[in-house]
């Protein structure tokens, strides 16, 4: 009887014991087992629904406990979006951003920083690009790099067989071009955004000291003769990328610097120019490197699930979801391991625009490091280009509209 009443203690207290144990775990479990629902804005990308839902899904099913809401901004809002967003307590989880915009956030402790080991799957040139005071800052999500087009009839007829690899190659035929053909050689289109400074840093004029240079006047010199000599339209100094595009299919200039992107609109729009168009590699400088134009995804630091977006974005940017959406458009992918894929190494040379995509995907082997601004990035780009009309229009001498700059420069900078 009395070990009966032992027996009858140990029970009671062993259900006791289960049931308190239940009741304080329990409620932690529920939140466990509850999704993380990862908020991802993406730029520009709502016509690749079929790409990104399958691939959402994908994503899911391997990770049962992460939801992603994916939302597609506009690019022209895309800034003023995500700036507002990061000012409140609720921002996005993980964002779609140009690598400046991002750079200045990452500059305001605005964002999540990553572990760099983690990005060894990428290009590590555009790794370094993407990094502030050391720390890397974004993944990054896709690249492009211009290539050259140029009309090889109006070569022929000139009479030039080698096709020029640097701006001082093309500045020499561009005479020769305009006396046999009555053509253009090129329209660089210098105001728009900061094409005459990607075109400063190729001669390694990439600071304000730097604008004073030989290498610096020389080229400021070069652009305003092209100009005074009608070698280049008057609206190289206004128009924009779009308007040289038309003139390029027109038959009116020889070359045109432009996005392997561009060449189906000249195939589709004007039959008979594409037929007679090739390409080659991005002019370069002194320093032989090519310029690229990335797109990154960053995570704010007030993100609420910082580890669920960054294995989402790393498994965005995989080999085989990169090389993927390559093959959908006409970016190139930023992990090195899809870049070894056949699609961007091999082409057939009758195909133009697989040899554009082979052209520009290698050279992301040989890149051009941006030039890096302390402040008002964009007010002293402004500020450059208004110095690019100036000169060329003969409304200041060389010399002193590069010094002015300079130490106009150096204001908005300090």
């Amino acid at each position: 009887m009395k070990n009966l009443k032992i027996i009858a203690i140990i029970v009671i207290v062993t259900i006791t014991l289960i049931t308190t144990v239940y009741r304080i775990t329990s409620p932690k479990k529920e939140i466990k087992n509850k999704k993380e629902e990862v908020i991802f804005w993406s730029l520009q990308m709502g016509t690749f629904g079929e790409y990104m839902t399958p691939l959402i899904q994908e994503f899911e099913k391997e990770n049962p406990n992460i939801k992603i809401k994916w939302i597609d901004v506009p690019y022209s809002e895309g800034e003023k979006r995500t700036l507002a967003s990061i000012l409140s307590n609720t921002p996005p989880d993980l964002v779609n951003l140009t690598p400046d915009f991002s750079s200045v956030l990452a500059q305001k402790q605005a964002l999540e920083y990553i572990d760099c080991k983690k990005l060894s799957n990428y290009n590590p040139q555009i790794i370094e690009m993407l990094k502030q005071d050391g720390k890397c800052y974004a993944v990054p999500f896709y690249a492009t790099s211009s290539i050259t087009f140029y009309n090889k009839d109006i070569l022929k007829k000139a009479g030039i067989k080698n096709i020029p690899q640097t701006y001082d190659e093309l500045f020499m035929i561009a005479p020769k071009i305009k006396q046999q053909t009555n053509k253009f050689v090129t329209m660089p289109t210098l105001t728009e955004n900061d094409t005459f400074l990607k075109i400063l840093n190729k001669y390694d004029v990439n600071s304000s000291d730097k604008l004073t240079s030989q290498q610096s006047y020389e080229l400021f010199k070069n652009y305003k003769s092209l100009y005074t000599k009608d070698l280049i339209p008057k609206e190289s100094i206004t128009q924009n990328h779009q308007e040289a595009l038309e003139k390029y299919m027109s038959g009116q200039i020889a070359f045109i610097q432009s996005g392997a992107n561009f060449l189906n609109i000249v195939k589709e729009n004007a039959p008979q120019i594409y037929k007679i168009t090739d390409v080659s590699p991005q002019f370069t400088g002194i320093n032989g490197k090519f310029d690229v134009s990335v797109m990154n995804l960053i995570i704010p630091v007030r993100s609420k699930h910082k580890e669920a977006a960054l294995k989402f974005a790393l498994f965005l940017t995989n080999e085989k979801n990169q090389t993927n959406l390559a093959k959908l458009t006409t970016i190139l992918p930023t992990n090195k391991y899809s870049l070894k894929d056949k699609y961007f190494t091999v082409y057939d040379n009758t195909d133009t625009i697989a040899k554009a995509r082979y052209i520009s995907a290698k050279q992301l082997d040989n890149l051009q490091t941006p030039v890096e601004f302390k402040n008002n990035k964009k007010e002293i780009i402004n500020l450059l280009n208004t110095t690019v009309q100036q000169i060329i229009l003969d409304k200041i001498t060389i010399n002193k509209g590069l010094e002015n700059t300079k130490q106009m420069w150096q204001k908005l900078e300090n």
